[in-house]
């Protein structure tokens, strides 16, 4: 069985727009910015044998609020930088794919034969981190102090996507 990452994309991956305590989703191209050390993380997590699959709620673009183009734009760009293996996006806010619901985490396990157990939630709001332990995946938090409380305790709590992944390499 494979192990794997699951990364959230705003805020792991790409910096969020943060308004007033709350993170937001880019929404434009120009506004996607890959978060320092998330190349180096990426890389090594991917020489260290995990699959590396983004899982993403993205309800503005159901809200209309968001292009689906400039989301798969997005994704594009990522899947031709990175060594990702995959990219699950849940639209729809009342679908069991959408986090908190482990949806995304679970279809990907039985599609990419992951286990779980092995495998690491890294996200950056309680949404990310309740899939992940409902999924029965290690979890990690990586805080930005936004003005939201987490609703479980993560396993691992850091500042980047990069130091998660020293901290997690260096203790495996």
């Amino acid at each position: 069985m494979n192990k794997a990452f699951f990364l959230d994309r705003d805020g792991v991956i790409n910096r969020a727009i943060v308004n007033n305590g709350k993170s937001y989703p880019p929404l434009t191209l120009e506004q996607f910015e890959i978060l320092p050390g998330v190349p180096e993380a990426l890389n090594l997590l991917h020489k260290a044998g995990f699959l590396l699959i983004v899982v993403t709620n993205q309800p503005d673009v159901a809200r209309g609020h968001q292009k689906k183009e400039v989301v798969e734009a997005m994704h594009a760009m990522l899947l031709r930088e990175f060594p990702l293996h995959a990219i699950e996006v849940c639209y729809d806010e009342n679908s069991p794919c959408y986090k908190p619901m482990p949806g995304m985490l679970l279809h990907s396990a039985q599609k990419h034969n992951i286990d779980l157990s092995a495998s690491y939630m890294v996200g950056d709001r309680w949404r990310d981190i309740s899939a992940g332990k409902t999924a029965g995946c290690y979890t990690v938090f990586i805080d930005h102090y936004y003005e939201e409380p987490l609703k479980e305790r993560p396993d691992l709590m850091c500042t980047s996507l990069l130091e998660a992944t020293l901290n997690i390499l260096d203790h495996s």
